[in-house]
């Protein structure tokens, strides 16, 4: 997907990004790509090298420090995530960081756009839209309808830009991330949870990344809840069989985890309990609609094949 031309009053400001996972990495290299200044925010410095991106040591979650990292931004891509895959580290860490960054960026007079799951959807049997409801409870999910309704009671201007399970290049801890590419591109077999058959929506992360920034320059489409562009839902067999016929590697046999033994293992496993309460994403259809976004905000998903052949590459580069 082509990267979208800036314009008009928004692009000619200061853009800060906070965090420097797959989503706000990303973000900073395409708005750095188009010849925009960018201040990326991580608590250890790090982020993409480029003249246009200054890298600053900050923890996002101390209010004291965002004044001035967000003094004169257009924008911030706030895309910070917990530091454990955790629903109580989610309730303790997100929203207050989400607070602070959101008072300091009404502060400064820029819009707030976020990357966000599709974790709050409380009729995920059915295909998922821009104007589904969001009103899933308890665990990680509770915290995700709590972020959404948090942004929507904020005076700051935000963005909220849905997304399916991840894939692409810098995405590692992710369903279709390195525990998929790395053993298909090998020619090796590899292990799903769930139903290996069932349709799900994966996005790309530049495409993603793309959107969030489309959006941030469109004050017709701020405090609404969005689609990042998302092609046709895919089962894991056929995302794990594009990314072997990219990486020239025989088609790839899949085997999946049933649930029972997921939830078996959750016992004696807190990080395979956290799995098995987002199961049901999994076990039937999980699928995301995207076409009024997509119309919206002028831009359509990488063709599948284009996508999977750039992560294989990633990864073939060392995945650096």
């Amino acid at each position: 997907m082509s990267q979208p031309e800036a314009s008009g009053q928004q692009s000619r400001g200061l853009y800060v990004v906070t965090g420097a996972g797959p989503v706000g990495w990303t973000v900073a290299e395409q708005l750095a790509a188009a010849d925009h200044r960018v201040r990326i925010l991580t608590r250890s410095g790090g982020g993409p090298t480029h003249p246009l991106v200054e890298k600053m040591s900050i923890d996002v979650s101390e209010p004291a420090q965002l004044g001035e990292a967000f003094h004169g931004a257009a924008a911030v891509f706030h895309c910070i995530h917990g530091s454990r895959y955790n629903a109580d580290v989610w309730a303790r860490e997100l929203p207050s960081a989400e607070h602070s960054v959101l008072a300091a960026a009404g502060e400064a007079g820029a819009v707030v756009v976020f990357p966000e799951s599709l974790y709050s959807y409380s009729e995920p049997e059915k295909i998922m839209a821009e104007d589904s409801p969001r009103l899933a409870q308890g665990g990680k999910r509770g915290v995700r309808t709590a972020l959404l309704k948090a942004r929507a009671a904020s005076a700051t201007a935000t963005v909220s830009m849905v997304a399916g399970d991840f894939f692409g290049p810098r995405v590692r801890n992710s369903h279709a991330g390195e525990r998929m590419v790395r053993p298909v591109a090998a020619g090796k077999p590899m292990q799903v949870v769930g139903r290996a058959d069932q349709p799900h929506s994966f996005t790309y992360v530049p495409d993603l990344a793309a959107a969030m920034i489309a959006a941030a320059d469109k004050p017709n489409m701020w405090n609404r809840v969005w689609h990042a562009p998302t092609g046709p839902a895919l089962s894991q067999r056929e995302l794990a069989g594009a990314f072997a016929k990219a990486a020239g590697a025989r088609a790839p046999r899949v085997t999946a985890v049933p649930g029972w033994a997921l939830k078996a293992m959750g016992v004696f496993s807190p990080d395979m309990r956290e799995i098995a309460e987002t199961l049901y994403q999994f076990q039937r259809p999980f699928v995301m609609e995207s076409a009024a976004s997509q119309a919206a905000l002028e831009l359509t998903p990488t063709p599948l094949h284009e996508a999977a052949a750039a992560t294989v590459a990633w990864w073939g580069d060392g995945g650096q």
